[in-house]
């Protein structure tokens, strides 16, 4: 025994263990490939996320499954010739023999240098590995038809550079614990294919509002009027521009101002406001409690809220209201076809020149489609063949105008509607606003249903939360004045 040193009895020990070998072999073989992609990663800060799905979720385990088997291995193969390396025997003859002494030093030594490097490499693995999974790519990109919808509604929302975990995924040990343990439900769910489809917004699994919006947004530091200028365009041969002027009453929720007022009234401090609804996705609200800052309460009911309550299966707790209980979907927005077509109109993604393409654009983008490619060759179908028969000296001379037209078209459907996953136009609601098809938005408490018993109702008034200067006017007054075209 006294002829072997440490390393070889090491060595010799993983040679007779075939899970040593076939670990030794993993490690040797990933060791180069894993480090170079992830200083690669980490120098040039690759996007793709199938490159680090390659890298941190492939590589990454089975370098450390590897050295693993080594380890294993090493204390568990049989054979004539058994490892002591830890035996007071075997070590004793290390520190009493000069000889040996020596040995021993270059050996742990070695042993150090091997150690060192591998806890080098795998911390580095673990670092770029947890910032790999917190990366809006990994988030929205690697199971690309499950969560394409929402990382394109994120991609053209307003908060497209911040990452998603900021909103997602809060502070500290116990959010970081709910949100992997989440995911690892929703990856199951992707390879075995038992997602829903549409996704169902995670209402009741978001964080609180006041963790997350109020880390860049101050309610109460917003004060006054909000000028909001929107232009529309008819469906008739001009596609004739015209204005929806409003003036929003955003108003404040205390702080610097003398008294909270506004739209932003809902979140002051001193006016707390809960409700009770009867669904998951808070579309039926028949209960609202208004709490002063004095204590004194003021509950506003509908009609039929005994009946609707009753039903303890579907009613959740009382839930304090906050800025997502209007702000639904602040980052994952999905217009209405009617406001998708104005945007690109607006933006000269579709040409205005072109007659009647609000209205043929609508008329295509409607309809129903099997999937996003069917889609997409029904739209360009549809408006070639129609534009061909009513406008073909048009189209001949300008034909660019119509390809521009339907690629601005198709985009409005792209950006809005997923058959693949079941999301159609409507699908996902903004309370943000309302309608009379989709989004009834603040209608759900302001409908002047909701009654107190004093008689007092929650106002439908339209100037409760804005003021109409102009709807769908075509050269409105208000406009000119703004623009300082009138005097």
């Amino acid at each position: 025994m006294g002829q072997f040193d440490m390393v070889k009895d090491f060595f010799l020990g993983i040679s007779r263990s075939r899970i040593s070998l076939i670990g030794g072999m993993l490690v040797t073989i990933t060791t180069p490939f894993l480090v170079s992609y992830m200083l690669a990663d980490t120098i040039w800060h690759i996007k793709n996320p199938y490159f680090g799905a390659a890298v941190y979720l492939a590589l990454g385990p089975v370098f450390l499954g590897g050295l693993g088997m080594i380890f294993v291995g090493a204390f568990f193969f049989r054979g004539d010739r058994e490892v002591h390396l830890f035996t007071l025997q075997y070590m004793r003859r290390y520190f009493t023999e000069p000889d040996m002494f020596g040995r021993l030093r270059r050996n742990v030594f070695l042993i150090v240098l091997l150690t060192s490097i591998n806890f080098a490499v795998f911390s580095m693995f673990l670092y770029r590995a947890y910032h790999y999974m917190e990366s809006t790519q990994f988030c929205g990109q690697f199971c690309h038809t499950v969560m394409e919808p929402e990382h394109t509604a994120f991609q053209n929302s307003a908060h497209s550079r911040v990452a998603c975990v900021e909103c997602h995924i809060g502070s500290g040990a116990d959010w970081f614990v709910k949100s992997k343990i989440s995911g690892a439900r929703q990856l199951l769910a992707v390879a075995t294919a038992t997602y829903p489809t549409p996704i169902i917004t995670p209402v009741h699994g978001l964080r609180p509002a006041r963790d997350t919006c109020e880390e860049c947004h101050r309610p109460e530091l917003f004060h006054g009027d909000k000028l909001n200028v929107t232009k529309r365009f008819l469906p008739d041969e001009e596609n004739s521009a015209v204005h929806d002027i409003l003036l929003m009453k955003i108003g404040s929720a205390g702080d610097r101002a003398q008294s909270s007022h506004g739209i932003h009234w809902h979140v002051a401090p001193e006016n707390k406001i809960t409700y009770r609804s009867t669904d998951h996705s808070r579309m039926v609200i028949p209960e609202v409690i208004l709490t002063k800052a004095d204590g004194t309460q003021t509950i506003f009911r509908t009609s039929d809220a005994d009946e609707l309550l009753q039903d303890t299966e579907h009613v959740g707790d009382a839930r304090e209201m906050d800025c997502i209980d209007c702000h639904t979907r602040p980052s994952h927005i999905y217009l209405l076809p009617d406001d998708a077509l104005d945007l690109l109109l607006a933006e000269g993604d579709i040409p205005q020149e072109l007659p009647y393409i609000k209205r043929q654009a609508m008329v295509a983008i409607t309809e129903s489609y099997e999937s996003s490619d069917q889609a997409h060759e029904a739209i360009t179908s549809k408006l070639t063949s129609w534009y061909k028969e009513n406008y073909s000296q048009l189209i001949t001379a300008r034909p660019e105008l119509l390809e521009h037209a339907i690629k601005g078209v198709i985009t409005a459907y792209s950006n809005n509607v997923f058959p693949e996953m079941k999301v159609e136009w409507g699908t996902y609601v903004n309370h943000i606003t309302h309608g009379p098809d989709f989004d009834i938005g603040c209608f759900r408490c302001h409908d002047d249903m909701h009654e107190s018993p004093d008689g007092k109702t929650i106002s439908a008034d339209c100037n409760t939360c804005h003021t109409l200067l102009a709807i769908e006017e075509k050269d409105p007054a208000i406009l000119k004045i703004l623009q300082g075209e009138e005097m």
